[in-house]
């Protein structure tokens, strides 16, 4: 679906372009836009070795199962279809502890590792599980106690006082996280994983020996 809207887009542009004589701007305009986009991709290259770098070394260290086990009961309740010492629930929590500062950049390596790792527990790999549409919706609202982003955007553009933007922010921001999780929950209950069970990966959610079942799998 995505494909048809993308090339309705270009052809829409294109035939506007034809009938008002701006061809050449939609020209140069799509060479600058392909020219930004190479530029930010290679820039994130960076970002992203140096944090997945660090997040490795932190799975190796065992920190990111001491972290999982220190948000257990919230992971449990937010992610109940996910094993509790899963590397998962490590850069989930990483994930949203970038977001939550602000720290755009750095959330995204996490939050790419994050659904690398909940796919390795999809039984069906081309349909979206219950526990990424949460982390996506989680990740997506993005609670953010210090957005440290718009604060240096303002900075550069000279605000007098940009940080008044912290508390309305922060109010804003853990509104839209809180109904996207509730939303998300609601809705799963209208959309049976496959698998037969509600909410669980392959059915495994919410039954104590299945989940040890998936452990076993998975050692």
């Amino acid at each position: 679906m995505l494909n048809y809207i993308w090339f309705g887009l270009m052809a829409i542009a294109l035939v506007v372009a034809a009938f008002l004589g701006t061809a050449d701007a939609v020209t140069k305009g799509a060479i600058d836009s392909a020219k930004t986009a190479v530029e930010i991709s290679i820039g994130l290259v960076g970002i992203m070795t140096l944090w997945l770098g660090m997040m490795r070394i932190a799975e190796a260290a065992g920190l990111v199962t001491m972290l999982g086990r220190a948000l257990r009961p919230i992971s449990r309740v937010l992610f109940p279809e996910v094993p509790p010492e899963h590397p998962a629930i490590g850069a989930i929590v990483m994930s949203i502890a970038a977001n939550m500062l602000g720290l755009n950049n750095a959330a995204t390596p996490f939050g790419i590792k994050a659904m690398e790792e909940l796919q390795t527990l999809n039984p069906e790999k081309d349909t979206a599980t219950n526990p990424m549409v949460i982390f996506m919706a989680m990740n997506t609202a993005g609670v953010q106690l210090v957005p440290a982003t718009m604060l240096g955007v303002l900075v550069a553009a000279g605000s007098k006082n940009p940080t008044a933007i912290i508390s309305t922010t922060l109010v804003a921001t853990a509104i839209g996280t809180v109904i996207s999780i509730i939303v998300a929950k609601i809705l799963q209950r209208f959309y049976p994983q496959p698998g037969g069970s509600a909410g669980g990966i392959g059915g495994a959610a919410g039954d104590p020996a299945r989940l040890s079942d998936v452990d076993e799998v998975q050692q």
